[in-house]
Protein backbone atom coordinates (compact mmCIF):
# COMPACT_ATOMS: atom_id res chain seq x y z
CA UNK A 1 0.00 0.00 0.00
CA UNK A 2 1.55 3.41 -0.78
CA UNK A 3 1.36 5.65 1.75
CA UNK A 4 3.07 9.75 1.82
CA UNK A 5 4.82 11.31 4.64
CA UNK A 6 5.02 14.86 4.65
CA UNK A 7 7.63 17.00 6.42
CA UNK A 8 8.72 20.49 7.01
CA UNK A 9 12.26 21.39 6.22
CA UNK A 10 13.87 23.48 8.46
CA UNK A 11 14.85 26.85 6.93
CA UNK A 12 18.70 26.89 6.01
CA UNK A 13 21.14 28.86 3.66
CA UNK A 14 21.61 25.55 1.49
CA UNK A 15 17.31 25.87 0.68
CA UNK A 16 18.42 27.95 -1.98
CA UNK A 17 19.80 24.96 -4.00
CA UNK A 18 16.37 23.05 -3.61
CA UNK A 19 15.07 26.06 -4.81
CA UNK A 20 17.25 26.55 -7.80
CA UNK A 21 16.16 23.22 -9.05
CA UNK A 22 12.85 23.81 -8.75
CA UNK A 23 12.79 26.48 -10.84
CA UNK A 24 15.32 24.38 -13.25
CA UNK A 25 11.89 22.37 -13.13
CA UNK A 26 9.80 24.94 -14.39
CA UNK A 27 12.40 25.58 -17.02
CA UNK A 28 12.33 22.18 -18.43
CA UNK A 29 8.66 22.02 -18.39
CA UNK A 30 7.95 25.19 -20.12
CA UNK A 31 10.81 24.41 -22.78
CA UNK A 32 8.85 20.97 -23.03
CA UNK A 33 4.84 22.88 -23.35
CA UNK A 34 6.66 25.03 -26.00
CA UNK A 35 8.14 21.81 -28.02
CA UNK A 36 4.96 20.04 -27.70
CA UNK A 37 3.15 23.08 -29.02
CA UNK A 38 5.42 23.41 -32.18
CA UNK A 39 5.73 19.74 -32.67
CA UNK A 40 1.92 19.71 -33.02
CA UNK A 41 1.53 22.67 -35.61
CA UNK A 42 4.53 21.30 -37.91
CA UNK A 43 3.03 17.70 -37.72
CA UNK A 44 -0.28 17.63 -36.25
CA UNK A 45 0.15 14.86 -33.33
CA UNK A 46 1.81 14.97 -29.96
CA UNK A 47 5.47 13.60 -30.04
CA UNK A 48 4.79 11.68 -27.08
CA UNK A 49 7.23 11.27 -23.50
CA UNK A 50 9.94 8.87 -25.04
CA UNK A 51 10.94 11.57 -27.86
CA UNK A 52 10.37 14.94 -25.60
CA UNK A 53 13.08 12.95 -22.56
CA UNK A 54 15.44 11.93 -25.64
CA UNK A 55 15.02 15.30 -26.81
CA UNK A 56 15.99 17.22 -23.34
CA UNK A 57 18.67 14.82 -22.52
CA UNK A 58 20.29 16.16 -25.51
CA UNK A 59 20.11 19.58 -24.84
CA UNK A 60 20.84 18.60 -21.23
CA UNK A 61 24.29 17.63 -22.16
CA UNK A 62 25.32 21.14 -23.11
CA UNK A 63 23.20 23.28 -21.02
CA UNK A 64 24.66 23.20 -17.23
CA UNK A 65 21.68 25.10 -15.88
CA UNK A 66 19.51 22.08 -16.50
CA UNK A 67 22.52 19.62 -15.48
CA UNK A 68 21.89 20.95 -11.66
CA UNK A 69 18.74 18.70 -11.71
CA UNK A 70 19.24 14.88 -11.84
CA UNK A 71 18.29 12.93 -14.83
CA UNK A 72 15.67 10.89 -13.02
CA UNK A 73 13.86 14.21 -11.50
CA UNK A 74 14.20 15.55 -15.07
CA UNK A 75 12.33 12.30 -16.84
CA UNK A 76 9.57 13.03 -13.72
CA UNK A 77 9.01 16.44 -15.21
CA UNK A 78 8.32 15.10 -19.05
CA UNK A 79 6.19 12.06 -17.29
CA UNK A 80 4.04 14.86 -15.36
CA UNK A 81 3.43 16.48 -18.74
CA UNK A 82 2.80 13.34 -20.59
CA UNK A 83 -0.24 12.79 -18.40
CA UNK A 84 -1.25 16.04 -18.39
CA UNK A 85 -1.89 15.74 -22.03
CA UNK A 86 -3.29 12.84 -22.01
CA UNK A 87 -5.62 13.85 -19.31
CA UNK A 88 -6.58 16.86 -21.45
CA UNK A 89 -7.03 14.13 -24.50
CA UNK A 90 -8.98 12.24 -22.58
CA UNK A 91 -11.37 15.09 -21.11
CA UNK A 92 -10.96 18.43 -23.12
CA UNK A 93 -12.51 20.33 -20.32
CA UNK A 94 -9.37 19.01 -17.67
CA UNK A 95 -7.33 22.24 -20.08
CA UNK A 96 -4.29 22.12 -22.19
CA UNK A 97 -0.91 22.25 -19.76
CA UNK A 98 -0.30 25.34 -19.99
CA UNK A 99 3.50 27.30 -19.02
CA UNK A 100 4.00 28.00 -15.78
CA UNK A 101 6.02 30.85 -13.81
CA UNK A 102 8.67 30.17 -12.17
CA UNK A 103 7.03 31.34 -8.77
CA UNK A 104 4.39 28.71 -9.26
CA UNK A 105 6.08 25.75 -10.22
CA UNK A 106 5.91 23.85 -6.78
CA UNK A 107 8.23 20.99 -6.76
CA UNK A 108 10.57 18.07 -8.29
CA UNK A 109 11.07 14.19 -7.81
CA UNK A 110 13.77 12.55 -6.95
CA UNK A 111 13.31 8.47 -7.41
CA UNK A 112 16.42 6.04 -7.03
CA UNK A 113 19.35 8.48 -7.18
CA UNK A 114 20.11 11.89 -6.14
CA UNK A 115 18.97 11.27 -2.60
CA UNK A 116 20.24 9.36 0.72
CA UNK A 117 18.27 9.04 3.81
CA UNK A 118 20.63 7.69 6.63
CA UNK A 119 17.71 7.81 9.19
CA UNK A 120 16.55 11.02 11.87
CA UNK A 121 15.55 13.45 10.64
CA UNK A 122 17.85 14.32 8.26
CA UNK A 123 18.88 13.92 4.49
CA UNK A 124 21.01 13.79 1.57
CA UNK A 125 19.63 15.71 -1.29
CA UNK A 126 22.79 15.80 -4.02
CA UNK A 127 25.87 16.87 -2.32
CA UNK A 128 23.98 18.89 0.53
CA UNK A 129 22.57 17.70 3.82
CA UNK A 130 19.33 19.31 5.09
CA UNK A 131 16.87 18.77 8.00
CA UNK A 132 13.57 18.17 8.73
CA UNK A 133 10.31 18.35 11.63
CA UNK A 134 10.20 14.93 11.92
CA UNK A 135 6.51 14.75 13.44
CA UNK A 136 6.35 11.20 12.76
CA UNK A 137 8.34 8.14 12.18
CA UNK A 138 8.55 6.91 8.94
CA UNK A 139 7.10 3.36 8.20
CA UNK A 140 7.88 1.30 5.32
CA UNK A 141 10.06 1.41 2.10
CA UNK A 142 10.87 4.82 0.94
CA UNK A 143 10.24 4.61 -3.13
CA UNK A 144 10.39 8.37 -4.08
CA UNK A 145 11.10 11.74 -2.69
CA UNK A 146 9.40 15.24 -3.66
CA UNK A 147 10.93 18.82 -2.73
CA UNK A 148 7.60 20.87 -1.97
CA UNK A 149 7.65 24.74 -2.03
CA UNK A 150 4.43 26.09 -1.10
CA UNK A 151 2.74 29.71 -1.39
CA UNK A 152 4.71 30.94 1.61
CA UNK A 153 7.71 30.09 0.28
CA UNK A 154 8.17 27.14 2.79
CA UNK A 155 9.64 23.80 1.53
CA UNK A 156 8.39 20.74 2.84
CA UNK A 157 9.75 17.13 1.89
CA UNK A 158 7.23 14.15 0.64
CA UNK A 159 8.14 10.29 1.01
CA UNK A 160 6.31 7.87 -1.25
CA UNK A 161 6.39 4.96 1.02
CA UNK A 162 5.86 1.29 -0.23
CA UNK A 163 4.19 -0.46 3.47
CA UNK A 164 2.33 -3.84 4.64
CA UNK A 165 -1.29 -3.63 5.17
CA UNK A 166 -2.11 -5.26 7.77
CA UNK A 167 -5.05 -7.64 7.84
CA UNK A 168 -8.26 -6.51 9.38
CA UNK A 169 -9.56 -8.83 12.31
CA UNK A 170 -13.27 -9.11 10.74
CA UNK A 171 -15.71 -8.07 13.54
CA UNK A 172 -17.59 -11.52 15.18
CA UNK A 173 -20.74 -12.32 13.93
CA UNK A 174 -22.77 -12.07 16.52
CA UNK A 175 -21.54 -8.79 17.38
CA UNK A 176 -23.30 -5.66 17.18
CA UNK A 177 -22.80 -3.16 14.82
CA UNK A 178 -22.72 0.11 14.75
CA UNK A 179 -23.99 1.91 11.75
CA UNK A 180 -24.69 5.45 10.87
CA UNK A 181 -25.63 7.33 7.64
CA UNK A 182 -24.36 11.00 7.19
CA UNK A 183 -26.56 14.08 5.10
CA UNK A 184 -24.41 16.76 3.90
CA UNK A 185 -26.19 19.82 3.52
CA UNK A 186 -25.85 23.33 3.59
CA UNK A 187 -27.56 24.75 6.95
CA UNK A 188 -25.94 21.86 8.58
CA UNK A 189 -22.96 20.22 7.86
CA UNK A 190 -23.70 16.92 8.81
CA UNK A 191 -26.54 15.34 10.31
CA UNK A 192 -26.32 11.75 11.28
CA UNK A 193 -28.74 9.00 11.16
CA UNK A 194 -29.09 9.02 15.43
CA UNK A 195 -30.18 12.71 15.03
CA UNK A 196 -27.06 14.25 16.09
CA UNK A 197 -26.29 17.72 13.88
CA UNK A 198 -22.92 18.94 13.63
CA UNK A 199 -22.56 22.30 12.68
CA UNK A 200 -19.18 23.45 10.61
CA UNK A 201 -17.19 26.39 11.84
CA UNK A 202 -16.89 28.13 8.44
CA UNK A 203 -13.37 29.34 9.06
CA UNK A 204 -13.57 31.01 5.74
CA UNK A 205 -16.27 32.91 6.55
CA UNK A 206 -14.97 33.90 9.84
CA UNK A 207 -11.60 35.08 8.35
CA UNK A 208 -13.46 36.56 5.57
CA UNK A 209 -12.44 40.67 6.88
CA UNK A 210 -8.71 39.37 7.11
CA UNK A 211 -8.52 37.77 3.72
CA UNK A 212 -10.38 41.11 2.39
CA UNK A 213 -7.68 42.99 4.06
CA UNK A 214 -4.75 41.02 3.06
CA UNK A 215 -6.22 41.23 -0.27
CA UNK A 216 -6.70 44.97 -0.41
CA UNK A 217 -3.10 45.36 0.98
CA UNK A 218 -1.55 43.24 -1.99
CA UNK A 219 -3.90 45.31 -4.71
CA UNK A 220 -2.02 48.49 -3.59
CA UNK A 221 1.52 47.32 -3.93
CA UNK A 222 3.19 47.90 -7.34
CA UNK A 223 3.71 44.41 -8.93
CA UNK A 224 7.01 42.92 -8.80
CA UNK A 225 8.40 45.23 -5.75
CA UNK A 226 9.33 43.68 -2.82
CA UNK A 227 6.45 45.01 -1.08
CA UNK A 228 4.44 43.33 -3.53
CA UNK A 229 6.08 40.07 -2.67
CA UNK A 230 5.76 40.45 0.78
CA UNK A 231 2.15 41.65 0.59
CA UNK A 232 1.33 38.32 -1.47
CA UNK A 233 3.23 35.79 1.18
CA UNK A 234 0.84 37.62 3.69
CA UNK A 235 -2.31 37.10 1.79
CA UNK A 236 -0.67 33.50 1.41
CA UNK A 237 -0.39 32.67 4.94
CA UNK A 238 -3.81 34.02 5.88
CA UNK A 239 -5.12 31.34 3.58
CA UNK A 240 -2.74 28.50 4.92
CA UNK A 241 -4.09 29.17 8.07
CA UNK A 242 -7.76 28.77 7.37
CA UNK A 243 -7.27 25.45 5.67
CA UNK A 244 -4.89 24.43 8.45
CA UNK A 245 -7.87 25.24 10.60
CA UNK A 246 -10.21 23.19 8.43
CA UNK A 247 -8.39 20.70 7.65
CA UNK A 248 -7.90 19.99 11.65
CA UNK A 249 -10.99 20.01 11.95
CA UNK A 250 -11.81 17.36 9.89
CA UNK A 251 -9.39 15.24 10.79
CA UNK A 252 -10.60 15.83 14.56
CA UNK A 253 -14.39 14.86 13.26
CA UNK A 254 -13.24 11.97 11.17
CA UNK A 255 -11.45 10.22 13.98
CA UNK A 256 -14.69 11.14 16.33
CA UNK A 257 -17.19 9.23 14.10
CA UNK A 258 -14.78 6.43 13.34
CA UNK A 259 -14.55 5.75 16.73
CA UNK A 260 -18.06 5.78 17.67
CA UNK A 261 -19.17 3.89 15.07
CA UNK A 262 -18.63 0.67 12.61
CA UNK A 263 -20.01 1.56 9.36
CA UNK A 264 -20.63 4.82 7.93
CA UNK A 265 -23.11 5.42 4.77
CA UNK A 266 -22.79 8.87 2.90
CA UNK A 267 -23.76 10.14 -0.48
CA UNK A 268 -21.68 10.60 -3.34
CA UNK A 269 -22.45 13.89 -4.33
CA UNK A 270 -21.73 16.52 -7.48
CA UNK A 271 -19.15 18.68 -5.56
CA UNK A 272 -18.37 20.80 -8.91
CA UNK A 273 -22.33 20.82 -9.50
CA UNK A 274 -22.93 22.27 -6.13
CA UNK A 275 -20.26 24.81 -6.60
CA UNK A 276 -21.26 26.06 -9.59
CA UNK A 277 -24.81 26.95 -7.76
CA UNK A 278 -24.04 27.96 -3.91
CA UNK A 279 -20.48 29.05 -4.69
CA UNK A 280 -18.08 30.31 -1.62
CA UNK A 281 -20.23 28.21 0.57
CA UNK A 282 -19.77 24.83 -0.36
CA UNK A 283 -16.31 25.36 -0.64
CA UNK A 284 -15.84 26.78 2.84
CA UNK A 285 -17.64 23.45 3.52
CA UNK A 286 -15.40 21.67 2.33
CA UNK A 287 -17.29 18.79 1.96
CA UNK A 288 -14.79 16.69 -0.59
CA UNK A 289 -11.62 16.63 1.37
CA UNK A 290 -13.91 15.80 4.45
CA UNK A 291 -15.08 12.53 2.77
CA UNK A 292 -11.30 12.15 1.10
CA UNK A 293 -9.86 12.53 5.32
CA UNK A 294 -12.74 10.55 6.36
CA UNK A 295 -12.29 7.49 4.19
CA UNK A 296 -8.24 7.24 5.08
CA UNK A 297 -8.84 7.57 8.71
CA UNK A 298 -12.03 5.18 8.05
CA UNK A 299 -9.32 2.75 6.26
CA UNK A 300 -6.68 2.86 9.40
CA UNK A 301 -9.11 2.13 12.00
CA UNK A 302 -10.76 -0.66 9.97
CA UNK A 303 -13.98 0.93 9.63
CA UNK A 304 -16.33 0.27 6.59
CA UNK A 305 -17.14 3.46 4.57
CA UNK A 306 -20.16 3.13 1.58
CA UNK A 307 -21.34 5.67 -0.95
CA UNK A 308 -24.95 6.18 -2.03
CA UNK A 309 -25.76 6.74 -5.56
CA UNK A 310 -25.95 10.40 -6.33
CA UNK A 311 -29.71 10.12 -7.53
CA UNK A 312 -30.89 7.85 -4.86
CA UNK A 313 -33.70 9.89 -3.60
CA UNK A 314 -32.71 9.95 0.57
CA UNK A 315 -34.26 13.15 0.88
CA UNK A 316 -38.12 12.87 -0.73
CA UNK A 317 -38.04 8.96 0.20
CA UNK A 318 -40.34 8.13 3.74
CA UNK A 319 -37.95 6.19 6.30
CA UNK A 320 -41.22 4.38 7.84
CA UNK A 321 -43.05 3.16 4.93
CA UNK A 322 -40.94 3.78 1.45
CA UNK A 323 -43.45 6.26 0.33
CA UNK A 324 -41.77 8.50 -2.25
CA UNK A 325 -42.38 12.34 -2.25
CA UNK A 326 -41.77 13.38 -6.44
CA UNK A 327 -42.51 17.59 -5.49
CA UNK A 328 -40.15 17.97 -2.57
CA UNK A 329 -38.15 20.96 -3.04
CA UNK A 330 -35.30 22.73 -0.96
CA UNK A 331 -37.29 24.93 0.60
CA UNK A 332 -38.98 22.41 2.44
CA UNK A 333 -37.07 21.49 5.30
CA UNK A 334 -39.31 19.48 6.88
CA UNK A 335 -42.32 17.03 5.16
CA UNK A 336 -45.22 14.75 6.11
CA UNK A 337 -45.95 11.40 4.57
CA UNK A 338 -48.74 11.28 2.80
CA UNK A 339 -48.83 7.62 3.24
CA UNK A 340 -48.61 6.84 6.91
CA UNK A 341 -48.57 10.67 8.08
CA UNK A 342 -45.26 10.53 9.75
CA UNK A 343 -43.39 14.40 10.03
CA UNK A 344 -39.67 14.38 8.77
CA UNK A 345 -37.00 16.48 9.20
CA UNK A 346 -35.45 16.61 5.90
CA UNK A 347 -32.08 16.02 6.68
CA UNK A 348 -32.50 13.72 9.20
CA UNK A 349 -35.03 11.45 7.36
CA UNK A 350 -31.74 11.35 4.49
CA UNK A 351 -29.33 10.65 6.62
CA UNK A 352 -32.00 7.43 8.23
CA UNK A 353 -32.70 5.88 4.66
CA UNK A 354 -28.46 7.06 3.28
CA UNK A 355 -28.05 4.53 6.33
CA UNK A 356 -30.04 1.35 5.32
CA UNK A 357 -29.38 1.70 1.56
CA UNK A 358 -25.74 2.12 2.30
CA UNK A 359 -25.86 -1.03 4.89
CA UNK A 360 -27.85 -3.38 2.38
CA UNK A 361 -25.14 -2.33 -0.72
CA UNK A 362 -22.97 -4.06 1.76
CA UNK A 363 -24.65 -7.08 2.79
CA UNK A 364 -24.41 -6.14 6.42
CA UNK A 365 -28.01 -6.72 6.88
CA UNK A 366 -30.98 -5.32 9.06
CA UNK A 367 -29.57 -2.05 11.05
CA UNK A 368 -30.42 -0.35 13.76
CA UNK A 369 -29.64 2.83 14.58
CA UNK A 370 -27.57 3.42 17.50
CA UNK A 371 -28.87 5.39 20.24
CA UNK A 372 -25.95 7.33 21.42
CA UNK A 373 -24.67 10.43 19.69
CA UNK A 374 -20.71 10.73 18.76
CA UNK A 375 -19.10 13.71 20.52
CA UNK A 376 -17.40 16.18 18.40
Amino acid sequence: MRTTFKYRLYRSKRDKHLIEQIEVAASIWNHSVALTRRYYRIYGKYPGANRLMKHIARLRRRNPYWQKLGSQAVQDVIQRLDRAYWRFFSDPKAGRPRFKKRERYSSFTLKQAGWKYPGGNRIRIGKHNYKFVLSRPIQGEIKTVTIKRDRVGRLWICFSVVTEEQPKTPAPHEAVMRPVGLDFGLKCFLTLSDGTKIQSPEFFRRGLQEVRKAHRALSRKQRGSNNYRKARVRLAKVYDRISNQRRDWFFKTAHALCERYDFIALEDLNIEGMKRRWGRKVSDLGFGEFVSILEHVARKRGVRVAKVARFFPSSRRCSCCGWVKENLSLADREWTCERCGTVHDRDENAAINICREGASSLGVGDVRPPEAAVAV
